[in-house]
């Protein structure tokens, strides 16, 4: 079965997450379906992509189920988060409810986030004996500065969108009722624009913030993946996928 349903309307293509049953965990057939998306380019009517999903959940993020025997080793989920925010068109993420970890990431590479005041952003990594890789931290440091990424990294509980929207991770929140209606706004406004104006944008926006791409981070990466490999990690994942408190040793 698809991950993702793929949907076009005039100038809006409509990217929706399709594995409900499990939450919407992005496992590697999503991840390689995602890619392709992203990476494809645009059809010439197009003016902006939404990505969105069914039911309460946005994302769970990474499906630990897959990951767990490969803890350490690249997934390619970076490489998808990259392509949705180079992607030269602008992406609008409608967010209705949990987005955790990748779920979270997955959200705030897009351009735009519009989300219902019941969801709820995190990233738990710390609460599982995981770390967040230089590429993951710096999209938090980027949306939600020094003081607003410690809050995200270091506590690891789940923050409710009026508060990533005061932090300025989030554009647009809305009642449950009101979110359709709110993003439909967006997208419309957005679809309405020159599509040369977008796709120059677009780029001038991404120039921007291209300085960081030239940091050298591969001291801060090597420390992280011993964390990913270390005895913790692995007692982290087990007891998230148990439902039990960790017992994580040091080691």
């Amino acid at each position: 079965m698809a991950r993702l349903l793929i949907e076009r309307d005039g100038g809006v293509r409509t990217i929706t997450l399709n594995r409900p049953e499990k939450r919407h965990a992005i496992d590697s057939e999503m991840m390689a379906e995602l890619l392709e998306a992203f990476t494809a380019e645009p059809q010439a009517d197009e003016r902006v992509t939404v990505l969105r999903s069914t039911g309460p959940v946005f994302s769970a993020g990474a499906d630990l189920r897959e990951r767990s025997g490969a803890v350490g080793e690249p997934s390619g989920i970076e490489d998808v988060f990259h392509a949705i925010e180079i992607y030269p068109l602008p992406v609008v993420a409608v967010v209705q409810g949990t987005a955790i970890a990748g779920g979270c990431e997955l959200a705030l590479h897009s351009d735009f986030v519009v989300a219902s005041t019941n969801a709820v952003f995190g990233m738990s990594l710390t609460q599982i004996g995981l770390a967040p890789t230089f590429f993951l931290a710096k999209k938090i440091l980027e949306v939600a500065g020094r003081v607003g990424a410690r809050e995200v990294f270091f506590l690891g509980d789940p923050i409710p969108a009026q508060r990533m929207f005061d932090l300025g991770c989030i554009s647009r929140i809305a009642a449950p009722d009101d979110l359709d209606d709110t993003a439909q706004q967006v997208i419309d406004r957005i679809a309405a624009n020159a599509p040369l104006s977008l796709r120059a944008t677009k780029q001038v926006l991404l120039q921007g913030m291209s300085y960081r791409d030239g940091i050298n981070y591969d001291d801060v990466n090597a420390q992280v993946r011993d964390v990913f490999l270390s005895d913790d990690a692995q007692e982290g994942i087990a007891a998230r996928l148990e439902k039990r408190a960790p017992n994580f040793q040091g080691k």
